[in-house]
């Protein structure tokens, strides 16, 4: 079978990210790797108040990584996410072929992100 890509959201226990920031974060590419995969961009994305409390944990450090991967084992990785004390929330989802590039270069701060400006017209109304 061939390697799809993929992104993965982690939202991560704060108190433990912020005591060991590089052994959290190579656990992750730890798990991708050890289970047939290649980690393409990782790094942190944010920092903030969460919605809710998960956990009792009222503050989450958002991690994301791009990787490609085989989908059959796509249920051991999530199982592995789970079992990580660490984690408190992940989502990964399928990036389509032709998007993938981009999204690591700007994982990795090759490329800025693309802004797009609101069209107005001559009244300064947005259509």
């Amino acid at each position: 079978m061939s390697k799809k890509n993929y992104e993965c959201m982690f939202v991560l226990d704060s108190n433990r990210y912020a005591r060991d920031q590089t052994g959290v974060s190579n656990k992750f590419t730890e798990t991708v790797t050890e289970l047939g995969g290649e980690v393409l961009a990782s790094r942190l994305y944010n920092e903030q108040k969460l919605a809710y409390p998960i956990r009792g944990q009222r503050k989450g450090s958002y991690w994301l990584m791009y990787f490609n991967f085989e989908s059959e084992s796509l249920k051991d990785l999530n199982r592995q996410f789970q079992l990580n004390d660490n984690i408190l929330r992940h989502l990964v989802t399928h990036i389509d072929d032709r998007l993938i590039d981009h999204l690591v270069a700007v994982a990795k701060g090759e490329v800025a992100p693309v802004k797009h400006e609101i069209e107005t017209s001559p009244s300064g109304q947005g259509f």
